[in-house]
């Protein structure tokens, strides 16, 4: 079983930054992507961005220009900047891996952590 364990969420004023963590760990065979959803009260879940193992990236309308998806394949571990907040932007986010295509739904999904932009 492979575990994600997500960081980084909290209380920011619109126009800051946060940084979100995930880290995935456990019985680990292939990693082809891993990336972010969020989930905004009375909303659908969201594809946010996800990053392939190539280095590829997508990113929802949205938040282009404003969010900046990396990952670290060494640690298996996934960062997503976001700049330029939105109150739009408040929502549960949730780390997400894909052991292999994307057109798929991800395979593990992360507990998810509160992210809240004040305005």
């Amino acid at each position: 079983q492979v575990q994600l364990v997500e960081s980084g969420g909290g209380l920011v004023q619109a126009g800051g930054s946060l940084r979100l963590s995930c880290t995935a760990s456990g019985r680990i065979f292939s990693i082809n992507a891993m990336g972010w959803y969020r989930q905004a009260p009375g909303k659908q879940r969201e594809l946010v961005a996800n990053i392939i193992s190539g280095g590829s990236t997508t990113y929802a309308d949205s938040v282009k220009g404003r969010f900046t998806i990396s990952r670290d394949n060494a640690k298996n571990t996934v960062y997503l900047q976001m700049n330029s907040l939105k109150s739009e932007d408040t929502a549960v986010y949730y780390c997400i891996l894909h052991t292999r295509t994307t057109r798929i739904p991800p395979d593990y999904w992360g507990q998810g952590t509160q992210v809240t932009v004040s305005s």
